[in-house]
């Protein structure tokens, strides 16, 4: 039976870029590089081999004023080629370092996409972090954006002493997105409704109110079970690709990433400091006898309010108008950049903004169509 989540996931949850947007190549340096997108100094390419048995490419934006480490799990319908530019911007806004990485069967990473293989994806990035680059748990942030929110939350629940968690456009579960069901199944994908009462380290959600491929109750409910609740941000109007052109995106981040940079939240709290990641998992396995799952077992009562049944997610992602985004995306960063003078009276004024803007209109971040069954896809 184990099969058939599996192929559940594959058909509800994944749509890898055909063909891939960057390719890999070694250098004369010996050093991998992306071929199709800017070449940077300050960005690392590396290969990692899962326990899962598949080899997954990353890269890693270095940020010489950066204290945190961002490990950012990225939507569906989207590729570490496409990624990378807002990788730099945003590792330069926040001052953060960002690491990035494809889904086995994503880009250039080997193997075929599944549930279990992004658990394997995001630990061996995750361990990557800690092993190549230094980073401690403590200092690690991990986002996850739509389907990304799924190993996202699972790792999370996992590492109890995180610096931070960020959800934006978040799922409750796979099959919730699909159908208004209020209880969790054996055979349900990523469910992080139930998860996400575990993580121990500050949650913000972000989610558009007019998002029409994953409702906003999604991330109201996974908010309202959050353990460490960080204000919302509810992006009025925003729908599910756009969220990043809004002022009030970067201005909160920015304000979250700020707050949480001061003092880690366990030092607070008795968590014991073990490597949750060398027991085995068992969190995530319909069939495993875990707390999780044996609460998955029973009906739902209190965090799953009524969802209208979705008529149409796999519609065609709706044409933008670049004028709007691009004024809207430049009043944003320059807002932010004004209102947060005191975290970077270092940083040299911008002068990339509209580059900026243009990447992010080009940028296929999370394609609508996330969840559409496999059948519509040509």
């Amino acid at each position: 039976m184990g099969g058939v989540t599996s192929t559940m996931a594959s058909k509800l949850a994944f749509f890898p870029p055909e063909p891939p947007s960057y390719g890999v190549v070694e250098g004369g340096d010996g050093k991998l590089k992306m071929t199709e997108v800017v070449e940077r100094s300050n960005v690392d390419v590396v290969k990692l081999e899962t326990k899962r048995g598949t080899q997954i490419v990353a890269v890693y934006v270095k940020n010489p004023l950066a204290k945190l480490t961002l490990l950012y799990s990225h939507g569906n319908a989207a590729d570490l080629g496409q990624m990378v530019d807002l990788f730099s911007e945003l590792s330069v806004h926040l001052r953060l370092n960002i690491m990035g990485y494809d889904y086995s069967g994503y880009g250039k990473s080997t193997g075929k996409p599944s549930e279990q293989n992004t658990y394997a994806d995001i630990e061996a990035a995750y361990r990557c972090l800690l092993d190549t680059y230094g980073a401690k748990e403590e200092d690690i942030i991990l986002y996850g954006q739509s389907v990304g929110s799924g190993p996202t939350v699972d790792l999370g629940s996992r590492l109890p002493r995180l610096r931070a968690v960020v959800l934006h456009s978040p799922i409750m579960s796979g099959l919730r997105v699909m159908y208004p069901v209020k209880r969790t199944y054996w055979f349900d994908i990523y469910k992080n409704i139930d998860k996400i009462p575990l993580v121990e380290c500050p949650v913000l959600v972000i989610h558009g109110t007019a998002d029409d491929v994953v409702d906003c109750t999604h991330g109201k409910q996974l908010w309202e079970v959050s353990k460490q609740k960080y204000e919302p941000l509810w992006v009025n109007g925003g729908n599910h690709c756009d969220l990043e052109l809004y002022p009030e995106y970067i201005k909160h981040l920015k304000k979250f990433i700020a707050v949480i940079g001061k003092s880690p939240h366990w030092k607070n709290i008795s968590v014991p400091h073990t490597d949750q990641l060398d027991n085995p998992r068992n969190s995530t396995d319909w069939r495993s006898k875990s707390s999780i799952d044996q609460r998955d077992s029973k009906p739902r009562t209190s965090t799953d309010q009524k969802e209208k049944p979705r008529g149409s997610i796999d519609q065609k992602e709706k044409s933008r108008t670049s004028v709007d985004k691009q004024e809207r995306l430049t009043k944003s960063m320059d807002f932010a950049d004004k209102t947060t003078n005191i975290m970077a009276q270092s940083e040299k004024p911008r002068k990339s903004i509209d580059r900026f803007g243009d990447m992010m209109r080009s940028a296929a971040l999370c394609n609508i169509n996330c969840f559409k069954p496999a059948e519509t896809k040509a």
